[in-house]
């Protein structure tokens, strides 16, 4: 991937340029959102209580939501209701064969309607956490004791609700928009412009703990030279791929005679991506919003359970790790899909049999990469977590977050090399089109 040929792209290419510049349009839209309150609360108060609740899953959601949570703006519940609508409709497509149908069967009708229900689904997942966070908010007090809802009741509950869903509802809209119009996955972009907004932070952060004599110098290189070797092994592992050689035979093409010729089939040792890391968070952050504020010991008991360096947390967070690199992997590559196409086409791999052997064999080698893909993925989200715990580290120097910026920056740049590739195969095309018809034109 080279990294001075894309930006020259960007700048080179029109179509590619009004698609970066509308990406970018929009990203300021969600950065100008981000720091526009819900009205009713008292954001001093609220800025005290989460600078207390540093290290709990509270502050893990602020690093996802770009800050907006602790302001409780109205984009403060982010992407996440609607990647956690996503995750049950895809569950829901392997489980109920009403919804498989639909997604196998009817085309492009299909897709729009599982796109509908999963808006829907996303709008009354905003809805429910936005009314737990405001019927909650109304007991919070900052550690000195000031109330972080000066006037609670019914309006509030009502104006907290309908800011907050509407926020939620307006991003799932601009991700939509930025995967249509713009310049990669909608939604995986305003997650990772919520993660980069907060770098100057962490940087002026750490330069008043060493300022402070909270971290010495020794310990401000190790934090370094860890991110540096996260960030190489990270891009090393999503650009590793294993390349199963491909035979194609001698077949007929209209009036041509097509040769032989060999190619080779490129699997990603992590075909899932950054996608598992997103779930998983997605999954524990919404019963985490729900329970926090609900008053009874077992609800208290369950948000203990689940902050962030807890014995059951990291369980769950590597579990959920492992369940959705497989399920994301099964969704995206279909083996016996795969091998039916290569017969169609005379392609085989050598050595092995067409069709269900070749399904069979595929399959063998997918699982074995999901599964170094999902020990990698489980522990660059584990490790830096333990070791931010221990140095008492912001969440923004975590593996996850580190993970999800490297990893959609790369995806990214992929889809702009790719688009950039597919616009320069267009203008040949026409090119050639255009010479035919004035040679034609010519020999009239």
């Amino acid at each position: 991937m080279n990294l001075s040929k894309i930006l020259a792209n960007v700048t080179e290419v029109p179509e590619l340029r009004k698609r970066f510049i509308f990406t970018m349009l929009l990203l300021a839209v969600y950065r100008l959102g981000a720091h526009i309150p819900t009205p009713g609360i008292d954001v001093l108060a609220l800025s005290e209580f989460f600078k207390k609740a540093q290290g709990t899953v509270f502050g893990f959601m602020d690093v996802f939501s770009g800050g907006a949570l602790s302001k409780l703006t109205i984009f403060a519940l982010g992407v996440m209701p609607y990647i956690s609508s996503a995750i049950i409709m895809q569950l829901l497509t392997v489980a109920v064969p009403s919804i498989e149908r639909l997604a196998k069967e009817e085309g492009e009708y299909g897709r729009r309607k599982i796109n509908q229900y999963t808006r829907y689904g996303a709008v009354l997942l905003a809805f429910i956490q936005a009314l737990g966070i405001a019927i909650g908010l109304q007991s919070m007090k900052s550690p000195t004791g000031v109330p972080v809802v000066p006037n609670p009741g019914f309006t509030f509950i009502f104006v907290c609700v309908t800011c907050l869903t509407a926020g939620a509802t307006f991003l799932m809209w601009l991700g939509e928009k930025i995967t249509e119009r713009g310049i990669g996955n909608g939604m995986s972009i305003l997650i990772f412009a919520g993660i980069v907004s907060r770098i100057p932070n962490a940087v002026f952060t750490m330069f008043t703990m060493l300022k402070n004599g909270d971290m010495t110098l020794f310990k401000a290189i190790g934090v370094v030279v860890i991110i540096l070797a996260m960030i190489a092994a990270i891009v090393y592992i999503q650009e590793a791929e294993r390349r199963v050689p491909l035979h194609y035979a001698r077949r007929i093409v209209g009036t041509l005679s097509v040769g032989s010729y060999a190619s080779y089939l490129p699997i990603k040792l992590n075909p899932a991506g950054v996608i598992p890391i997103i779930f998983a968070a997605s999954v524990l952050m919404f019963p985490a919003t729900i329970v926090k504020f609900i008053h009874h010991p077992i609800a208290q008991a369950i948000y203990d359970f689940l902050q962030p360096g807890s014995p059951v947390y990291l369980a769950v967070y590597g579990a959920l790790i492992f369940f959705f690199t497989y399920f994301y992997t099964a969704v995206i590559f279909n083996p016996e899909e795969i091998a039916e196409n290569l017969n169609k086409h005379g392609g085989f791999i050598p050595g092995v049999r067409a069709g269900s052997d070749t399904a069979k064999y595929l399959d063998r080698i997918v699982s074995r990469l999901t599964f170094a893909g999902a020990v990698f993925l489980t522990l660059v989200a584990i490790i830096p977590l333990v070791i931010t715990q221990k140095m008492q580290l912001p969440f923004y120097f975590g593996g996850t977050a580190i993970l999800i910026v490297v990893g959609v920056a790369l995806d990214t740049l992929r889809r702009m090399e790719a688009y950039a590739l597919t616009l320069s195969y267009e203008g040949f095309l026409g090119r050639r089109r255009r010479r035919m018809k004035l040679g034609a034109g010519g020999a009239k």
